[in-house]
């Protein structure tokens, strides 16, 4: 028996990893969290799975059902939204599991910038204009940041930034990134990346939080801050440069 820890992507069913589809499908057991997971990714699960939607349970109610599964010796799909390394609150799951002995394993997925990237065509390290992103949040009601973790020092180094969890927060968010990226800075700010209902808003650091309050996004938004999203000026990368030569590209004579 073993846990699979799967990162479902975004929410678009066909932006799973095929690793992870073939282990939801395989698994007697689904525990997946349904308030950021569609159903429509765990649609394949086998006729007569045990499927379990984890957003109403608490951490001992979730180990619970796995430690069922483990006496039982059923496999375990948990699955969780985008990569699973990221915000997604398994390091103390599989901190319990080691303590009782239950193996487990993980497989990425899709995390929530990436496919905002890709819905929005852009690279997120041009050159000449950001080489870094920084993938990082606020404090609301989640769990506290490290002291030399806030937005301002992060903001020193200018680099794409994509904020997770704090679309609730957009007052501070625009308050301690405009002295470093500038007001005219642009913003977009991703709601339900990969839904049917996904919505996208574009903007800078000054209109940006009225375009939020004007859509009524609350949650489930990613905001995403850096020069790379205005796409009109930016260096042509080294790496196909004609003079850019390689072991697999050697210098032409």
């Amino acid at each position: 028996m073993i846990v699979h820890f799967i990162g479902a992507g975004p929410g678009a069913p066909d932006l799973i990893t095929v690793r992870g589809l073939n282990l939801i499908k395989a698994c007697p057991v689904i525990l997946y969290a349904g308030s950021l997971v569609p159903e429509s990714v765990i649609t394949e699960a086998a006729d007569g799975a045990l499927i379990i939607d984890t957003a109403p349970m608490n951490l001992d109610e979730i180990l619970a059902e796995m430690e069922k599964a483990y006496a039982t010796g059923h496999d375990v799909a948990r699955v969780h939204s985008g990569d699973p390394s990221i915000y997604g609150a398994i390091g103390e799951q599989m901190r319990r599991l080691d303590s009782m002995g239950i193996p487990y394993d993980v497989t990425p997925g899709v995390s929530a910038y990436a496919a905002a990237a890709a819905e929005m065509k852009r690279e997120l390290t041009l050159a000449g204009v950001s080489q870094s992103v920084i993938v990082t949040r606020t404090a609301v009601r989640s769990s506290a940041m490290p002291n030399s973790e806030d937005l301002e020092t992060f903001a020193k180094s200018g680099a794409t930034m994509a904020i997770h969890l704090s679309v609730n927060n957009m007052a501070k968010v625009v308050r301690e990134l405009t002295p470093y990226y500038g007001d005219d800075c642009p913003v977009a700010v991703c709601y339900r990346v990969g839904w049917p209902d996904q919505e996208i808003i574009e903007g800078t650091l000054t209109d940006i939080r009225d375009k939020v309050k004007a859509a009524g996004f609350t949650r489930t938004a990613l905001i995403m801050v850096g020069r790379v999203l205005d796409t009109s000026t930016f260096d042509d990368s080294r790496l196909y440069a004609s003079d850019h030569y390689h072991v697999l590209r050697p210098l032409k004579t």
